[in-house]
């Protein structure tokens, strides 16, 4: 029998049969060429854009390989129906990614099913890919279950996952060092000798290297050799320390001469940095997700690592025109998703480029480089002024210009500003509430003249024998030179003075029909007082084009929803007008 041949390690090589051997060589002829196949009609109408095929210009792009549908979904709270991962595909294809990963289509039929819709969409920008693992331990590639879903999938793209740190082969693989190098080669050769690209996933590369250094690159040469196309280096456990990584990277380059990219998680609040780290060692492609979504802490933030590369170290991942969609696309997956965005993201939370403090907000007035380090149109976000008690007269005279109203010079907005420290110290919070800080500058002006006034107002609730808990509201209201007395049944007492005051201007004022409550929000802010504390209560408002944002707050929550009502009629009227 011939000796199987050694490593520089002194471990062996698998024996490779004759079948696997021609596999090789023909999967080494797919990538030498750098061919792409179209397993299915719908795939040949994609268009070959250079920054998501490797062509002879590719390495001026840095390929954003998106994994929000799979790795995304593995986020706690964050489900997408087979629906959903369609909608949210086609919004990454418009904003330009390089690979969109779709879901394992070998694990459940929500993933196989947008596979098989994806076929019926000529993806403009984007190549689908679709993931999985290697074979499994101890078998062979040809009847094994989950590569032959992959294939089955017709997806132009595989990506495969396998061990890169000793611990895993041996106590959670339950197989020899030797065994695994040979399930990566074969399970990529295999997929290449199918015509499918292939990339492949190095999981837990960086523990791997520092468990073991010459192993884990071991495993790189072996994908390489399998055909692989880009070797992706993991973070998986998220807990790489950046000046750890760069000292990888640097020893990596010196052993492992081909395309590789980096896939990182947050564990360590390092996602991001370490992505970028990577592509100034030379990784030419970014695994990671909208909104930094992910299992456990998350993964690398893709919103911030592409605002980054393109306005920071300029370097191109998007085409032209697609970074000023980020903001749209940031919050258009998490409303799929129904989820609650986060508004303190980078370049595309809502407060991202919110200014509050009074001195701030001056200085943003003669310039707003002077408080904002990129400007935020190029991320398709937009500025914003703050009110609160922090809040200066540029503050008050910067809302002013915002919603219309005239004001003749900075001295003429102290009055507001006062009011606005006074009735923050009393509780109320106009953060959320702009509506109201619109209507503390109009009631201001001098030849304002309020749509209506308030007379009285009366709240019932009891509970009646044969009825249950039963509210009542009598409003009293002056429109004009008319006094309007009407009263209305509800739900509650709230809903019943909303009805009440409705009932009360629709004759003067039918816009008001359009008005719907879209939220209503109770907060108590001393709890420790009991049921004497103070309540803030927030009302957010809606028409048929706007939506706007009240407040109210007092030891009585009827009064403070009062408050919070009132402002919101009277604001919906203002712009009616």
């Amino acid at each position: 029998m011939p000796k199987r041949p050694v490593s520089r390690r002194g471990r062996l090589h698998p024996v490779r049969n004759p079948l696997f051997a021609a596999l090789r060589r023909y999967a080494h002829t797919l990538a030498t060429a750098a061919t792409h196949s179209k397993p299915c009609a719908a795939y040949a109408a994609i268009r070959p854009l250079q920054h998501g095929r490797l062509t002879d210009n590719s390495m001026s792009f840095i390929q954003i390989y998106d994994t929000t549908l799979r790795d995304g979904t593995q986020s706690e709270g964050f489900t997408l129906s087979g629906h959903d991962k369609i909608r949210v595909a086609q919004r990454l294809d418009e904003l330009g990614v390089a690979f969109i990963e779709g879901g394992w289509p070998g694990s459940n039929p929500r993933d196989a099913e947008f596979f098989e819709r994806a076929r019926e969409y000529a993806w403009q920008t984007a190549l689908i890919a679709a993931f999985g693992s290697t074979c499994r331990a101890k078998g062979g590639p040809e009847d094994d279950a989950n590569l032959q879903a992959l294939l089955e999938s017709q997806a132009p793209v595989c990506t495969i996952f396998g061990k890169s740190w000793n611990l895993h082969v041996t106590d959670v693989l339950l197989t020899t060092l030797d065994d695994n190098l040979r399930i990566i080669e074969q399970s990529v050769a295999y997929l290449r000798a199918a015509g499918r690209r292939v990339i492949y996933d190095a999981e837990h590369f960086f523990d791997g290297y520092q468990a073991d250094p010459s192993y884990a690159l071991e495993t790189l040469q072996a994908a390489i050799r399998g055909g692989a196309e880009t070797v992706v280096l993991c973070d998986t456990n998220g807990g790489t320390m950046p000046w750890r990584l760069e000292q990888i990277l640097h020893a990596l380059k010196a052993t492992i001469q081909h395309p590789f990219g980096i896939h990182t998680h947050n564990d360590g609040e390092c996602a991001m940095i370490n992505a970028l780290l990577a592509v100034r060692a030379g990784a030419i492609q970014v695994q990671g997700t909208i909104n930094g979504v992910g299992e456990r802490c998350g993964n690398a933030n893709l919103c911030s690592i592409m605002a980054n590369l393109e306005l920071k170290m300029g370097l191109r991942c998007l085409p032209d025109g697609g970074l000023a969609k980020l903001y749209e696309v940031s919050h258009f997956v998490d409303e799929v998703a129904n989820v609650t965005p986060n508004d303190h993201l980078a370049y595309v939370g809502k407060s991202a480029f919110a200014h509050k403090g009074g001195v701030h907000v001056a200085a943003m007035r003669r310039s707003e480089q002077s408080y904002q380090h990129v400007a935020p149109e190029q991320v398709g976000n937009k500025m914003r002024v703050v009110v609160s008690a922090l809040s200066g007269r540029a503050n008050i005279l910067s809302k002013a210009e915002e919603h219309g109203v005239e004001v003749s010079g900075v001295e003429n907005v102290v009055g507001v500003l006062n009011d606005v420290k006074e009735l923050e110290a009393r509780g109320f919070s106009f953060e959320a509430a702009e509506a109201s800080v619109a209507m503390m500058l109009r009631r201001q002006q001098p030849d304002y003249r309020p749509p209506f006034e308030l007379v009285d107002f009366l709240v019932n609730v009891e509970h009646r024998q044969g009825r249950g808990i039963f509210a009542e509201a009598m409003v009293k209201v002056k429109v004009g030179d008319a006094v309007m007395h009407t009263a209305a049944e509800g739900n509650g007492p709230v809903n019943a003075l909303d009805i009440a005051l409705r009932k009360a201007l629709t004759e003067h004022h039918p816009q008001i029909a359009a008005f719907h409550l879209a939220d209503y929000k109770v907060r108590i802010l001393d709890g420790q007082n009991g049921t004497d504390a103070i309540t803030r209560v927030l009302i957010d408002t809606r028409n048929t084009t706007r939506l706007w944002s009240t407040v109210g707050a007092s030891a009585n929550i009827i009064e403070a929803s009062w408050q919070a009502l009132v402002d919101a009629i009277e604001y919906g009227l203002s712009l009616a007008h």
